[in-house]
C-alpha cells in the first residue's frame, strides 16, 4: 500500500478542478471576447464557451497521488474502458493536454462535460467513522458533492480511486468504473480512523450477497 502521509492527503479542491478548470478557461475566454470587441448573439457566444470546455486537449491541474506509479493502478488503468456510458450516451476518452498527470484518464464529448478518474491518491479527509459510505458493483465509495459536480472516493481498495463527474451524468461512469476496480483489485476494509502505513494488515470485505 503506498504512502499515505499527510502530505498526500486527498487535494479536494484541485481534484474538483478537474472538472471545473475547463469552465474557468471557457469563461476566460468570453470575458476576452468582451473585451476585444462588440458582443455576439448571445446563443452563438454560449455554444463557443461550451464547445471550448467540451473538445480539445484536457487540461488537467497536477495533483499529490503517491501511489499513481504502483502496479495496483497500473491494473486499473489497463481494465478501463474506451468508452463510459452517460445517459445512454457513449462517452470516448479525451486527449489530455501535456504534460498529463499520471494515472489519469478523461472521457467526454461535444455534449457533455468530461469525466475524469484519477488512482493513486492520499487518503480523504473525510472518511471517517460516521462516512455515509456507497455501494456500487462491490466498489465501496465516498461521495464528495460540489456545485456541479460529484467526486466519488472508492476507499475499499489498496490504492485510492477517484472519479470526478458532472451532476447529469447518471450512473453509468460509476458503475463502469465499480466493475473495472472489482476486476482488477482485491477489496480491504475501508481505513476509518487514519491508521498510518505498515499498522496491521488490510481485512477482506466479503462479498455482497445477491438473490
Amino acid at each position: 500500500m503506498p504512502d499515505e502521509s499527510t502530505d498526500n492527503a486527498f487535494p479536494r479542491p484541485l481534484v474538483i478542478l478537474a472538472v471545473g478548470l475547463p469552465l474557468l478557461l471557457a469563461a476566460a475566454v468570453g470575458a476576452i471576447g468582451l473585451l476585444s470587441g462588440p458582443a455576439d448573439d448571445p446563443g452563438q457566444q454560449q455554444e463557443e464557451i461550451t464547445t471550448a470546455r467540451r473538445t480539445g486537449p484536457l487540461a488537467l491541474p497536477p495533483v499529490p497521488a503517491p501511489g499513481a506509479s504502483t502496479p495496483e493502478c497500473r491494473a486499473v488503468l489497463d481494465g478501463l474502458p474506451a468508452e463510459l456510458t452517460s445517459n445512454s450516451a457513449k462517452l470516448p476518452r479525451r486527449q489530455l493536454a501535456e504534460p498529463a498527470p499520471v494515472a489519469t484518464v478523461a472521457w467526454g464529448s461535444p455534449q457533455v462535460d468530461p469525466v475524469v478518474l484519477r488512482c493513486g491518491l492520499g487518503r480523504p479527509s473525510e472518511l471517517n467513522q460516521a462516512s455515509p459510505l456507497l455501494v456500487v458493483g462491490g466498489a465501496t465509495w465516498l461521495e464528495i458533492a460540489e456545485p456541479g459536480v460529484s467526486t466519488w472516493v472508492a476507499v475499499d481498495r489498496p490504492v485510492y480511486v477517484v472519479l470526478t463527474v458532472p451532476k447529469d451524468a447518471g450512473t453509468g461512469p460509476l458503475q463502469e468504473v465499480s466493475a473495472t476496480i472489482g476486476r482488477a483489485l482485491p477489496p480491504r476494509s475501508p481505513d476509518l480512523i487514519g491508521t498510518p502505513p505498515g499498522q496491521g494488515p488490510p481485512h477482506s470485505i466479503p462479498p455482497t450477497p445477491t438473490r
